[in-house]
C-alpha cells in the first residue's frame, strides 16, 4: 500500500486571543481533514521532542526516517543541493537572508522587509563577485548561500537566527561571526555599501549570513525503508532533503514556497509520484512563513485552502487504498513569530478501506504507519 505524506510546515502555533484561545488549526475549517480523522486518528504530538531543535531540517528529516547521528547538522548545505550544487570537503556553505535594519541599528525585517521579490533580486545581483574568497549565490527573494573555504571557527560560532531575533541590534548578532572571519567581515561591510541605494522609509538593507554547514551525505531513502520514495516541494530545504536522500523530486509551475504557491498544481504533481513510489512527500511552507509574519489569519486561511484544493480532490480522485498522514515539523508561533517544540496536529487515515484507529503516540508510530507495508 502507497502512503503520503502531507507536511504543512509550522503547522502547531500558540492560541490566539483574538480567536478566543483557538489556533490557525483549530479556527480554520477543513472538512476533509476532518473526514480523514474519522477514518483513522487525530492525535496532538511533538516531532522535536526534547532532543531536536525545533528547526524544518532536523524535524523533516525524522519524518523521513533518518536517524538522528545521521542528520544534517545545519541546512545550508541542503539548500546547495537544492540547487544542484556541490563543495567539496574544504568548503563550507552558509545561508545568507537579506534583512532590513532601521536606523538605530535593529532588525526590523528578516526577509527583505518593504522590497518586491524583483528588487530583492536586483539586490541580489549587486552582491556578485563582491569578494574572489566568497561566492554568493541567490536563491530566491531574501534567500541566498555564501559559499568559502572552510573554517572551524565559522561553522561552530553561534550566529542567532534572524527570524528569531527581529528587534535586536544586528552589530551585535553578528558580532561573534565577524570576529571569527576576516573574509566575511569585509563582505558584509562592502554589502552594506552596495545596498544602500534601497534604503527607503527609515530603512536600509543588510546581508545576514548564519547557520554554515559542510559538507555532508545522508544514507538514500530506499536504503533506509526498502521503498521507492518522492517529493512534492518548492522549499529549498526539503528539495535539498529529497536530492541528498535520492528521492525522485517535482517542484510544480507555479510553486512559490508562500502562502501564494500554487495548490493544484501540487495536487497534479503528487497524484503523478504516486503511480511510481511506495512513499510521496508533499511539503507546504506558506504557514511557516505566515506565522513568522504574525499573520495568523493568513496561516488559517492557508490551512482552509490545502484541504480543498490539495487533500479533498486527492482523497476523490485516487482509486486505491493510500496511508495518509497531515501533519507539521514544529511549532511556529504566529504570536512571537518563533519556533517551539510543543505538540502539533497529526491526522492519519487510510482512504478506500474500512476505518481503522491508528496508534498515534509519537513520532516512531508516524514512521511505522508511512513506512511499513501492511501497517495500519
Amino acid at each position: 500500500m502507497r502512503s503520503l505524506l502531507i507536511l504543512i510546515d509550522g503547522l502547531g502555533d500558540e492560541p490566539i486571543g483574538a480567536w478566543w484561545g483557538r489556533t490557525p488549526f483549530t479556527f480554520a475549517k477543513h472538512p476533509t481533514m476532518d473526514k480523514l480523522v474519522s477514518l483513522g486518528t487525530k492525535a496532538m504530538l511533538s516531532i522535536c521532542e526534547d532532543d531536536l531543535v525545533p528547526e524544518s531540517c532536523s524535524c523533516i528529516s525524522r519524518l523521513l526516517g533518518v536517524a538522528k547521528e545521521d542528520m544534517p547538522h545545519n541546512r545550508a548545505y541542503m539548500e546547495l543541493l537544492a540547487h544542484n550544487r556541490d563543495i567539496s570537503e574544504y568548503e563550507m556553505v552558509l545561508r545568507c537572508n537579506l534583512v532590513a535594519v532601521d536606523e538605530e541599528g535593529h532588525l526590523a525585517g528578516f526577509n527583505g522587509q518593504g522590497l518586491s521579490p524583483q528588487t530583492m533580486s536586483k539586490a541580489a545581483a549587486i552582491c556578485n563577485n563582491l569578494l574572489s574568497d566568497i561566492e554568493f549565490i541567490h536563491l530566491s527573494e531574501y534567500r541566498n548561500l555564501l559559499v568559502m573555504c572552510k573554517e572551524e571557527k565559522v561553522l561552530t560560532a553561534q550566529v542567532p537566527p534572524p527570524h528569531e531575533n527581529v528587534g535586536g541590534i544586528v552589530d551585535e548578532l553578528l558580532a561573534n561571526l565577524r570576529n571569527q572571519s576576516l573574509s566575511i567581515s569585509y563582505f558584509l561591510s562592502e554589502a552594506k555599501k552596495r545596498l544602500a541605494a534601497f534604503s527607503h522609509d527609515g530603512l536600509h538593507y543588510e546581508l545576514y549570513p548564519w547557520g554554515a554547514s559542510a559538507r555532508e551525505v545522508l544514507p538514500s531513502f530506499e536504503a533506509l525503508h526498502n521503498l521507492k520514495g518522492g517529493a512534492v516541494c518548492k522549499a529549498e530545504i526539503v528539495k535539498g532533503l529529497a536530492t541528498a536522500l535520492e528521492m525522485q523530486l517535482l517542484v510544480p509551475s507555479g510553486a512559490t514556497g508562500d502562502v501564494n504557491t500554487n495548490i493544484p498544481s501540487k495536487t497534479a504533481a503528487t497524484l503523478e509520484l504516486l503511480k511510481h513510489n511506495d512513499f510521496v512527500i508533499c511539503h507546504f511552507n506558506g504557514t511557516d512563513e505566515a506565522a513568522h509574519r504574525y499573520d495568523y489569519a493568513g496561516k488559517a486561511r492557508f490551512i482552509e485552502q490545502i484541504d480543498s484544493d490539495l487533500l479533498k480532490p486527492i482523497m476523490e480522485s485516487y482509486q486505491e487504498p493510500l496511508k495518509i498522514v497531515v501533519c507539521g515539523d514544529h511549532i511556529t508561533s504566529s504570536v512571537t513569530g518563533k519556533h517551539g517544540k510543543g505538540k502539533l496536529p497529526v491526522l492519519a487515515g487510510i482512504i478506500n478501506a474500512p476505518a481503522k484507529k491508528i496508534k498515534l503516540e509519537n513520532y516512531h508510530d508516524i514512521l511505522d504507519f508511512l513506512m511499513k507495508e501492511g501497517e495500519a
